[in-house]
């Protein structure tokens, strides 16, 4: 679209001249310009909001996506949702690109931001929490007095102001709520409630900031008939849009995990305070609860981390794991069904047990019901679709391990029809924009994913001079990734380019062993290391840039967030095509019910998957005009199969060289 078609929009027009170089942005924001791009894309989302359309757009790093769509919801007068891919997006458009903008603009519109309810402080969890010898370290405990201290003087109760506590704090779970624990307007401290006030915030906004875990949490919620977490909007804008399917798939699944299981078993002891006589009825089943959720984690010890249900059940000695928990979830929900009426918090825990039961049933199967588990016939992992179809409301059921738990997740195969009914119910515009969401120019595999069957598509490049900023380096000779001999001789081809680069490298792996492998590999190395896991994300990140020419290690959950701008990041290596692992039994399932309807799954599936996340990655190296930098894509089939042409041309046009020497000479000359 041309900055011409705004003229049959006013609100494309109105977008339009805000972006422009003499209205409001530009004179109030220091070091804004106009660009064409974000223009185009701002009058596209005005058009989709004035006609309630659908949008698709691509928009690559330094369009300027965010204020292209702040605008014209800041302008349209709509009650707007806009949703972002994590807590830590959420936080930077909230609290710096948002007020920037409404400023600029002179726009009195009332702002929120909404959470899930984890993320706000309970207190009436805390003041449980004071009570109960939980913690295990010096540390904790101090940690915990940190977060009594802050109790008395936070406004938002938001946990994210305490940044000095982890995001996987054990802290968390005791001094924050879930819907299964909380006690609604039973609860003594429900006037003063954290969430209840966001919530109410959220409701008489304008523009509400939310990320894809609420957004999709509150459409589970309005499938299951249990009424809406966000107020009801006209306009909604999914940034980071890419992630969305997968996110769909967990919520609109189920499960069931080690750790709610212990914390039902703690939280009915906790309850039996307020009731006479009724922890001598309790105690012994809780207990029992908790012991069996251990227990069929010692059994499911050497198990792969992620298998299916009946890799789970065709092992020895685990069903009977499997059977003492779920009559274990059956004592504790009979011992606490008579003591109901006499506390809210044991009400609430028989709900939970009875809950808890009904999931693991399912997840094991039909006929997993009173005391055995399902005999040899039980639920196919993908039910078979007839001829041409796609799989709608089929199912894998699987597992994971962690360290200390274990989590069992039913999770549908195909959420496309769900996304695309509560969207038509809607009957509110929807903007599904990223960096990368098409393949090859094309957005068929994230429209099929997210049941988009007609919207209005648009791609904007990104606006840097890849002939002069940066390179594309392929190096010649490696082994097929598969063999044995290509870790050794992947590290063997980075050394030069890193000796080139003075490091000021982030190499991403596809496995973690090829991560420990590199690490122990440049150890002794001339630049500072900074490897994933050894330090929280934001700290490693942080050490990084300010090192001016480390080399940071990381895998697949490193493709995305990683923002170093300038010198600091001036070379990329992914070192394998990010083809999804082959344990993942989601996945496995996918791919077999593509099969099973006719599909080609390696076209259809595994392979647009792994252009979106080879882009992702290629996208950590250029973030601004002035960035210059090399992208080492060492995967050998980029050249040596047909399909390497696809993942080529999906990325932007950066020039290509096969030469050692050219790298050198690149950075010769920065």
């Amino acid at each position: 679209m041309s900055a011409d078609d705004a003229s049959g929009s006013r609100l494309g027009r109105a977008v339009h001249e805000a972006l422009g170089g003499d209205a409001a942005l530009a004179r109030a924001l220091p070091g804004f310009r106009p660009r064409p791009a974000q223009q185009r894309l701002g009058v596209a989302v005005a058009e989709a909001f004035e006609r309630r359309d659908v949008l698709l757009a691509e928009a690559g790093t330094g369009t300027g996506k965010t204020y292209a769509y702040l605008v014209p919801a800041l302008l349209s007068g709509l009650k707007t949702i806009v949703s972002t891919g994590t807590r830590a997006l959420q936080d930077q458009l909230y609290l710096r690109d948002l007020p920037r903008v409404r400023e600029a603009l002179g726009v009195g519109l009332k702002t929120a931001l909404l959470k899930g309810r984890a993320n706000y402080l309970c207190r009436h969890r805390l003041e449980q929490a004071k009570g109960e010898p939980r913690f295990t370290t010096r540390e904790q405990v101090s940690q915990f007095q940190r977060v009594v201290a802050w109790s008395g003087r936070t406004r938002s109760g938001d946990m994210a102001e305490l940044e000095s506590l982890a995001e996987d704090s054990p802290l968390l779970p005791l001094v924050t709520s879930t819907a299964d624990n909380c006690l609604g307007t039973e609860c003594p401290f429900w006037s003063e409630c954290f969430v209840v006030q966001a919530r109410q915030r959220a409701q008489a906004a304008d523009l509400v900031v939310v990320n894809h875990h609420l957004l999709l949490a509150d459409l589970a919620l309005k499938q299951e008939g249990f009424g809406e977490i966000l107020p009801g909007a006209q306009a909604f804008v999914v940034d980071e849009a890419h992630q969305l399917p997968e996110l769909a798939a967990q919520f609109f699944g189920e499960g069931l995990g080690a750790r709610p299981l212990v914390e039902l078993a703690r939280d009915a002891i906790i309850g039996c305070k307020e009731v006479a006589g009724a922890l001598g009825a309790v105690q012994g089943p809780a207990r029992d609860l908790e012991q069996a959720t251990r227990a069929l984690r010692a059994a499911m010890d050497n198990l792969p981390v992620r298998g299916t249900v009946w890799r789970a059940l065709d092992t020895i000695d685990i069903e009977p794991g499997f059977q003492s928990l779920a009559h274990a979830l059956q004592a504790l929900r009979d011992a606490l069904a008579p003591l109901r009426e006499a506390a809210t918090a044991l009400d609430g825990c028989y709900l939970r047990a009875e809950d808890q039961l009904a999931r693991l049933r399912r997840w094991l199967g039909e006929a997993a019901m009173g005391d055995g588990l399902p005999p040899d016939a039980g639920p196919s992992d993908v039910a078979t679709p007839g001829p041409g179809t796609r799989p709608e409301a089929v199912s894998v059921h699987w597992y994971e391990l962690t360290p200390r738990g274990f989590r069992l997740q039913r999770t549908p195969l195909d959420v496309s029809a769900p996304l695309r009914a509560h969207r038509e119910a809607s009957h509110a515009a929807w903007v599904f924009t990223s960096a990368t969401l098409a393949v090859a120019g094309r957005f068929d595999h994230v429209a099929q994913r997210l049941g988009i069957e007609q919207a209005r598509e648009l791609i904007e490049p990104s606006p840097f001079d890849w002939d002069r900023q940066a390179l594309c380096y392929l190096p010649k000779g490696l082994p097929e990734p598969a063999s044995r001999d290509y870790g050794p001789a992947l590290l063997e081809a980075l050394r030069p380019v890193l000796d080139a680069s003075a490091g000021r490298a982030f190499l991403l792996f596809a496995s973690h062993r090829a991560l420990r492998e590199a690490a122990e590999a440049l150890r002794d190395g001339p630049w500072p290391l900074f490897v994933q896991g050894t330090e929280p994300r934001h700290v490693l990140l942080q050490k990084f840039r300010e090192s001016g020419n480390g080399v940071l290690l990381g895998t697949a959950s490193f493709r995305e967030g990683v923002d170093v701008a300038g010198d600091a990041l001036s070379v990329v290596v992914i070192d394998k095509l990010p083809f999804a692992a082959p344990d993942d039994p989601v996945f496995e399932a996918r791919l077999d019910a593509i099969r099973r309807a006719g599909g080609n799954p390696f076209r259809d599936e595994q392979l647009p998957q792994a252009v979106i996340a080879l882009k992702q990655g290629a996208g950590r190296l250029i973030r601004t005009e002035t960035d210059r930098g090399v992208l080492v894509l060492c995967d050998p089939r980029l050249v040596g199969k047909t399909y390497g042409r696809t993942f080529l041309e999906s990325l932007p046009p950066l020039p290509k060289t096969r030469e050692l020497a050219d790298v050198q000479a690149f950075f010769a000359d920065n």
